[in-house]
């Protein structure tokens, strides 16, 4: 009897997962494909939302290719429960799917704090398609959009929003914006460089209400200053893993699924990948949920090689954010706010450029980097920074030049091989296979 893979998520996680053990098998096995909507990328919204793509560019795959694959798909439905001792999945329709092995992609949801107001009309999040539609049908120039929240998931689509002429205000509870991204000196960088481009910045602003004007539009009320008036409101306030479902199941549950190095759960037939996960991290020993595209692709190729049949040990993740706001590029990389780390900061207001590297003993474990998008520095850099951490190489002869110069890593990159430590390292010891390319045996 053929195996049966039951994947719960459509995302970035379970995808890979897909394609992965199809890639292995070529068809040989089961799948089911259990989610609430058609599969499609979270990180293309941005770009539906600035209409540099259409909707049908949005989704990851029709139903005719998952039929081409091979899957069986139950779309519209949600997992509700879990029985490990009968392995068997309980949907929200009452189906019970039995499975071989299974996987947790079930990602995660936007939140919006409590304020009175807060789930009223013309508040929206950005977060799934359905929200990314909400937030597109209302825009138009000169749109006045209140955007509650600093922090990644706002900056990915501030390009969107201005492009498409609103007037944008930013309101965050943080006495900085981008508190988890940057560090004090990069956030005075970033907001100063989006206020000479005509956005407005309030950090350190807490809500206390959302409340409908009187001539239509919303007005947010301020524990302190002026009341901010708009025609949209954006809720960009952070995301929870969701676990709900899984409460009851024995499955070990910490931030997230708690994983090893195969991506298995404390089920040895469960797996958890993605946003929902909280596996090995490639800095240092611990665990942590990274809800990154990287980390949800990388989870995914992972366990479905595993469940595959096989055995494929994971690094671990590596935290990483990157995005580029009216032509300015942000990233951090790593433990760019590890307070026992040694550091090596320098600023370059005019240009301007930040750099801050983080190290412990010979090794880089986190870094921050700020530039024009348009200085070819900077998008190097941020490659050669990433590579320099997840590689792990000695720069120990390299330190004190650093220390002087923090802006010429070029060098220091190609000393110690980075390049060349990485190049051998496959996701799956082997190279991958093109989506397209991948096919079921007749």
């Amino acid at each position: 009897m053929a195996k049966r893979h039951v994947i719960v998520g459509g995302g970035t996680a379970g995808w890979n997962a897909i394609t992965t053990i199809r890639e292995i098998d070529r068809g040989d096995s089961e799948i089911v494909l259990v989610s609430a909507e058609n599969p499609y990328s979270r990180m293309v919204l941005p770009y539906y939302l600035s209409k540099e793509i259409g909707e049908a560019h949005v989704f990851t795959a029709s139903e005719t290719r998952l039929e081409a694959l091979g899957v069986e798909t139950r779309f519209g439905r949600r997992a509700a429960s879990l029985n490990p001792n009968d392995n068997k999945l309980i949907l929200d329709d009452d189906e019970e799917i039995a499975y071989d092995d299974l996987l947790i992609a079930t990602g995660s949801s936007a939140v919006r704090p409590q304020v009175p107001g807060a789930d009223g009309a013309n508040v929206h999040s950005f977060w799934t398609l359905d929200q990314a539609r909400e937030v597109t049908a209302s825009l138009k120039p000169g749109v006045r959009v209140a955007m509650v929240g600093a922090g990644f998931i706002s900056f990915t689509i501030l390009n969107a929003l201005i492009k498409r002429g609103a007037e944008l205000t930013v309101i965050e509870i943080a006495p900085r914006i981008l508190p988890r991204m940057v560090d004090d000196t990069g956030a005075e960088i970033v907001q100063g460089w989006l206020e000479e481009r005509g956005v407005k910045i309030l950090a350190g602003a807490e809500i206390t209400s959302i409340e409908d004007a009187s001539g239509g539009g919303k007005i947010l009320k301020l524990k302190a200053g002026a009341d901010i008036e708009a025609d949209l409101v954006i809720m960009a306030t952070g995301i929870k893993t969701n676990l709900e479902w899984l409460e009851g199941s024995g499955v070990e549950m910490n931030g997230g699924v708690v994983i090893n190095d195969h991506l298995r759960s404390s089920e040895s037939n469960i797996y958890a990948a993605g946003d929902v996960a909280e596996g090995p991290e490639r800095v240092g020993d611990g665990k942590a949920v990274h809800a990154i595209e990287p980390t949800a692709m990388q989870h995914g190729r992972v366990a479905g090689a595993n469940m595959a049949g096989v055995d494929t040990a994971y690094e671990g993740s590596l935290l990483v954010n990157i995005v580029d706001v009216l032509d300015l590029e942000i990233a951090s990389f790593g433990n760019w706010n590890d307070e026992e780390a040694e550091v090596i900061q320098d600023v370059k207001k005019d240009r301007p450029a930040y750099r801050k590297l983080l190290f412990k003993e010979r090794r880089l474990v986190g870094a921050i980097l700020l530039g024009r998008t348009r200085d070819i520095w900077a998008t190097n850099d941020a490659g050669m920074l990433k590579g320099l951490i997840q590689s792990g190489c000695d720069l120990s002869e390299w330190k004190e030049h650093l220390r002087g110069n923090p802006f010429d890593i070029k060098r220091a990159d190609l000393a110690v091989g980075a390049a060349g430590a990485l190049l051998p390292e496959t996701l799956l010891g082997r190279p991958s296979v093109p989506e397209r390319d991948i096919a079921v045996q007749q």
